[in-house]
């Protein structure tokens, strides 16, 4: 009996826990900065010096995939002494801290929430600026991929409170899958498996578009099939203005990588597409998932006309939208992009 007790009692302890966990973000205010931008907080001299020029140089990188050149985050720094409450709410922080006497290896760190909501504080230690510079210059995908996870699991929580409809119901109807789209994307055209979903908004045309083909083996994924695949596709469902004009992937222009959704394997394209015989094209990022159930592959693919505009926010929302993907027979509301929890010591990543 004792026993049972001692059992509620820690049950009921850790209600109280989660919901005073809960209460403290309603309470909590609200994050600022917009989405990839940075605060860095470290010494104002070590930020000019070698060890603060590697941090820079990683976070100072163009975005993939995109016709012209377009920085990766925007970038603010403060010395500690200035770091108050006024700047302590930002939404994306990297923390510098630099020791011996605390540290004797150099190590990365996250934190959720600490003085708002949303918030992630990622902290570098390191007994040196020498292993500080080294350890930032090896991890510097880890950092890049780090922050772009953040984002794209903020942005993917907000389309599932405000998405397009009339991509909800094509990706059901004709799919029975889930796909949370920008909401603006409301104009759409059907064909066999597949849709293509558009917005004609003043800052670019952005697009959705889906379809489906025979899962055919390991042998599915590499890049020649899937380019040939989407090129086939594009060509007998996206036609330009005249006979003769249709969408194809700029090859030469284009990166395939295997990631993660879901826990399950996913083979993503990235790259550049263009409107044979016109002068039509940009940015697309689509993912091609493996349906067990239905023995097929689904792709799921955001695409961006936007003439002499920066392409760099149309084309992340739209690769948000693609981490919402839910395939039948998976959980929806599990996040498809959720960070994981991992520390990362010496270069090394450690589950």
């Amino acid at each position: 009996m004792k026993q049972n007790r001692t059992y509620l009692g820690c049950a009921v302890l850790g209600v109280l826990i989660s919901l005073l966990v809960a209460c403290d973000r309603f309470t909590m205010p609200a994050s600022s900065g917009r989405p990839y931008e940075m605060l860095v907080v470290v010494n104002d001299q070590l930020w000019k010096r070698p060890a603060g020029r590697a941090l820079f140089n990683v976070l100072d990188t163009d975005v993939p995939g995109l016709p012209q050149p377009e920085r990766s985050f925007r970038i603010s720094q403060t010395d500690p002494t200035r770091f108050s409450s006024s700047l302590n709410i930002f939404r994306n922080i990297i923390c510098v801290e630099i020791d011996s006497t605390q540290y004797t290896q150099t190590k990365m760190k996250f934190s959720r929430d600490v003085f708002s909501y949303p918030q992630i504080i990622l902290t570098i230690q390191s007994p040196n600026e020498k292993d500080f510079a080294k350890f930032v210059k090896q991890n510097a995908q880890n950092i890049i991929d780090f922050w772009g996870r953040v984002e794209i699991n903020r942005l993917a929580n907000e389309l599932e409170k405000k998405h397009s409809e009339v991509v909800s119901e094509l990706a059901q109807d004709l799919f029975h899958c889930q796909l949370w789209a920008p909401e603006e994307i409301k104009s759409y055209k059907k064909g066999k498996d597949f849709f293509w979903a558009s917005s004609n908004t003043a800052s670019g045309l952005v697009n959705i578009c889906m379809y489906t083909y025979p899962y055919e083996g390991p042998q599915t994924f590499n890049k020649r099939y899937v380019l040939a695949k989407r090129d086939s596709v594009m060509k007998a469902n996206i036609p330009g203005e005249e006979p003769g004009m249709y969408m194809a992937t700029d090859t030469l222009c284009t990166t395939v990588k295997p990631i993660v959704v879901r826990n399950e394997y996913a083979f993503e394209i990235r790259g550049l597409w263009k409107m044979e015989h016109d002068a039509m094209g940009g940015p697309f990022v689509s993912h091609s998932r493996v349906d067990t159930l239905n023995n097929r592959v689904v792709v799921a693919e955001g695409f961006v006309y936007a003439p002499e505009k920066m392409k760099r926010g149309l084309i992340r929302r739209l690769e948000g939208s693609l981490y919402t993907l839910c395939l039948p027979g998976e959980q929806a509301k599990e996040l498809a992009a959720d960070i994981p929890e991992v520390t990362v010591v010496a270069g090394k990543e450690k589950e």
